[in-house]
């Protein structure tokens, strides 16, 4: 496997879907660098982009960003992201010279809030597992200690012969 196609996922050098990853994560960049430079916005909350992703045409970009912070605050970082829409759009053109300027929409990203729901459920787990291991020191069995049937036993005398019947009568 050659180097080139090593770091892009195994796709070979060129094809649509690495130009449009790599267009993806320059659109990114554009975009943290604008919130964080040129947009004023006062509406604009702790704003981290986490991802771009771009169609295969590359005619539309959807820009992935988490914020913290109130709902109030969440609400006003959405408002003025869709208000900036249009010069952070212009200046991604400008950036990447492409011929088409890809749309930009901005999707909220919700993986932080499911992995720290993921951690809380883990959380609630792992405590109840420690009830239940509090809970089982000391404790008796409530049937046999052994529950499982054993073969029977043969008699002392040995096995059953027809020894005592005469089946000469």
């Amino acid at each position: 496997m050659n180097q080139a196609a090593a770091g892009s996922g195994g796709q070979p050098p060129g094809t649509p879907r690495q130009r449009a990853r790599q267009l993806g994560d320059r659109i990114a960049v554009i975009v943290a660098e604008m919130l964080e430079r040129r947009i004023k916005d006062p509406r604009l909350g702790f704003v981290t982009v986490t991802a771009a992703k771009v169609t295969g045409d590359l005619r539309e970009a959807t820009v992935f960003y988490t914020v913290y912070g109130s709902d109030d605050e969440v609400a006003g970082t959405d408002a003025a992201l869709t208000s900036a829409t249009g010069l952070i759009r212009s200046e991604v053109g400008r950036q990447t010279g492409l011929k088409h300027t890809p749309s930009i929409s901005f999707t909220r990203d919700t993986v932080p809030d499911t992995a720290q729901a993921i951690e809380d459920l883990v959380a609630k787990a792992k405590e109840q597992d420690e009830r239940v291991r509090a809970a089982r020191v000391g404790a008796e069995p409530a049937g046999d200690p052994d529950p499982y049937r054993k073969p029977a036993v043969p008699d002392e005398d040995g096995p059953d012969t027809d020894d005592d019947h005469d089946d000469d009568a």
